[in-house]
């Protein structure tokens, strides 16, 4: 028996939003050209939304050839609702609308830049933009969840502090072998300790 061939990464599902079906096939093209397969080409502006969703896609892209403010917003919407990497190809834009995007969490916004040999490097630059970004977020996420949990577990330190006569030191290892013994997490007995100091009240 030889070996077993290489298992193919499937092809990542691509959107592309374009009311211009000239455009759209450069864009087409372009990422079939780079072994990209599954491309789909959504031309209606309407309900826009709902068709991302149904169509769930990896990666979206989105071209305006000359969008209008309204268009703008419309798509920075979609990029504030949608966790996907987003590229915007738009013909000419000012400084606002740049920023605008980057607010809106798109991970590529490009000026001038339908060329359909620049889409495989773009694309790449979106994907990875967009994963280092939803690391961040991540990471800032965990943090704040750590800062609830120790605000709750200092809390209720006080409380078995006060209600036990304990040292700190005393009410934290009553906290930590109680959750041992529970097998729960610290934060979890504390946030009980809160919950009930609040109806002994």
């Amino acid at each position: 028996m030889g070996a077993e061939p290489p298992v193919k990464e499937p092809s990542p599902k691509i959107v592309i939003v374009d009311e211009s079906p000239i455009r759209a096939a450069i864009l087409e093209e372009g990422l079939l050209e780079a072994g990209f397969t599954a491309v789909v080409h959504i031309r209606e502006m309407q309900s826009l939304l709902s068709r991302i969703y149904a169509i769930d896609p990896d990666v979206i892209l989105i071209d305006l050839e000359n969008p209008s403010r309204d268009i703008l917003e419309q798509m920075f919407q979609v990029s504030r609702a949608v966790r996907r990497p987003i590229a915007m190809f738009v013909d000419q834009s000012d400084a606002a609308s740049i920023q605008a995007s980057v607010d809106a969490g798109v991970s590529a916004y490009i000026v001038d830049g339908l060329k359909k040999e620049r889409i495989k490097p773009i694309l790449d630059l979106c994907i990875s933009r967009f994963n280092a970004f939803a690391k961040l977020q991540d990471e800032l996420e965990r943090a704040k969840s750590a800062l609830e949990d120790r605000k709750v577990i200092d809390r209720a330190k006080g409380i078995l502090m006060k209600l036990k006569g304990l040292t700190e030191d005393e009410a934290y290892v009553l906290l930590r072998s109680t959750a041992m013994r529970e097998k729960k997490k610290i934060g979890e007995i504390a946030q009980s300790i809160l919950t009930a100091s609040e109806l002994l009240k």
